[in-house]
């Protein structure tokens, strides 16, 4: 199992568009992706759901940890990380 820690910088958070962007990079990966918002701690979601990522409330500036397990757990993991520190550009 790979794991990773990202703080979130984008201004709305993983709400709308970078939720579907978010979720479009995890579904591209054959691992099990996970997604759980640190900062307000709770439940772990699939990261291939929109209405998973959606019901976490992230917003700007909290961190969120990443898991995967699969295949390729490791790239999926590094590719996420990337997507969310280049503020999904």
């Amino acid at each position: 199992m790979e794991r990773g820690m990202v703080k979130v910088i984008n201004e709305v958070g993983l709400h709308a568009r970078p939720a579907a962007l978010f979720v479009a990079k995890a579904a591209s990966f054959k691992s099990d992706i996970r997604i759980q918002n640190t900062t307000k701690p709770g439940k772990w979601v699939n990261a291939k759901s929109v209405l998973g990522v959606l019901t976490l409330g992230v917003e700007k500036d909290h961190e969120i940890e990443i898991t995967a397990e699969g295949e390729d757990e490791v790239e999926a993991v590094r590719q996420i990380i990337a997507l969310i520190e280049n503020d999904f550009a």
